[in-house]
């Protein structure tokens, strides 16, 4: 018997077991063995057999029952004296890391130089900061994603997708008149990142953007990207500290070499590296941003409920200034953040516990929050009439109120009983397309709309 056919009756057995018990339908019993299947193929594209990908993706599914979790710590008994003891070397696996690793370095170095290729034609980085500004994202993301579409070995379409959108993006971002102090310039640069990032996401799935297990698969990414990408920043801060000291202690001053390589280069290689970290370690240990979701959540569900408290206690208003406005903007993001790694990690078969319910708070709160923010939004635009700050604060808390109201109403409805989880993964996979619709409608539109101001 083959190695497939060893894993085709392992899954068979796993799918038999699903179809038995009474509160899974039909259609969630196939979604969840898709889920297996994708981690399976993540795995064994790692470089792990197929034995071995089964059952670390069984174990992170989690326990269904007692039996499940019988089953579970007999495997990994197995599965670690299979990952321990010697065997014989994996030859494809070893010839696929000698591979990455400088195709990798490449695609880093072409972000680190697209950085600096503006400045040979003339556009300085201390003259033109709107400039450096509004493309920040189109210097390192391109890389990033021609290595996913190198690593995911993409057709012609696909890239050819990936291009075409970039080419958009540069467009956005360039095409438009814009002094350096007007208001688009800043929404640009806020919106084309994350419009540009979504397309890397296109890369990232292989093309299979209509598979909400591939989409679930980049926002679990991303969170993890995030998470290296600050502690490589962080690390890049300290090396900047201890060069600047150490050139300074003989007399020499690099001052200038910092501000114009090291730090925008290392920056943009950066983004390509993290990623690379992520890809690297995904099927050997956990992820780390449901770990930190579990520490964050209760922390910052207490916090909103206080905020609420307060706001009844001293009946003050929210202030709808500039710097207010994408401090709650940015909170409310941080708490769908914090929802989407939680579900990114739960077993979507277990019974709804008390983090769920503690969950269900953090979202119904921030739904009050939201609201309340607009009404101060509404107020303002009444009184002083529609500006592109405003406007794009307005559309984006409309956005976020529809996908934090409906994400309460599912949640309840998995607390109750009533409803899969699997309802709430898929409707927050799927809301990542209104999210890239109105990141491109604020880059290409807005401009157009308030005149380039």
């Amino acid at each position: 018997m083959t190695v497939d056919n060893d894993l085709e009756g392992q899954i068979a057995e796993w799918r038999a077991y699903m179809h038995r018990r009474r509160e899974l339908d039909h259609a969630d019993a196939e979604e969840l063995e898709d889920h297996l299947r994708s981690r399976i193929a993540e795995l064994t594209e790692a470089g792990l057999t197929s034995d071995e990908a089964f059952l670390i993706a069984v174990k992170r599914m989690g326990g269904l029952d007692e039996l499940s979790r019988e089953f579970a710590r007999e495997h990994s008994e197995r599965l670690w004296k299979q990952l321990v003891l010697p065997g014989e070397p994996d030859a494809p696996a070893a010839a696929r890391t000698r591979r990455e690793l400088p195709v990798m370095v490449l695609c880093a170095a072409l972000a680190a130089l697209a950085v600096k290729l503006p400045g040979w034609f003339g556009v300085d980085m201390d003259d033109d900061a709107g400039f450096y500004a509004r493309n920040a994202s189109l210097f390192a993301l391109p890389a990033l994603a021609g290595y996913f579409a190198w690593r995911r070995q993409v057709g012609a379409r696909v890239v050819a997708v990936l291009a075409a959108l970039f080419v958009v993006g540069a467009f956005g971002a360039n095409a438009y008149r814009l002094a350096d102090d007007s208001q688009s310039v800043a929404l640009t640069a806020i919106h084309l990142p994350l419009a540009l990032w979504l397309v890397v996401g296109l890369g990232y799935v292989g093309g299979d953007w209509r598979s909400g297990r591939r989409r679930m698969d980049f926002i679990r990414f991303t969170g993890e990207w995030l998470i290296y990408f600050v502690l490589i920043a962080l690390g890049g801060g300290v090396l900047t500290a201890f060069t600047a000291g150490t050139f300074h202690a003989i007399g020499l001053d690099v001052e200038s070499f910092i501000s114009s390589w090291l730090v925008p280069c290392g920056a943009s290689a950066a983004v390509v590296v993290a990623a690379w970290l992520v890809e690297a370690k995904q099927s050997v240990i956990e992820n780390m941003a449901p770990v930190l979701t579990r520490v964050f959540t209760p922390l910052f569900a207490a916090a909103l409920l206080a905020f609420l408290v307060a706001i009844v206690w001293t009946n003050n208003g929210i202030d709808v200034e500039r710097e207010a406005l994408i401090l709650f903007d940015l909170l409310l993001v941080v708490v769908l953040g914090l929802l989407l790694y939680s579900l990114s990690a739960r077993d979507l078969t277990a019974r709804p516990g008390v983090f769920d319910r503690l969950q269900l708070a953090l979202v119904v709160s921030a739904l009050v929050i939201d609201i309340l923010v607009l009404l101060a939004i509404t107020g303002r635009i009444t009184e002083f009439g529609f500006t592109p700050n405003k406007s794009a604060a307005l559309g984006e808390n409309v956005i976020l109120l529809t996908n934090l109201a409906w994400s309460a109403w599912l949640f309840l409805g998995f607390v109750r009983g009533r409803m899969p989880f699997a309802r709430l993964e898929n409707w927050q996979t799927r809301y990542v397309f209104v999210y890239a619709a109105w990141a491109w409608t604020v880059v290409l539109v807005f401009p157009l709309v308030f005149r380039f101001a």
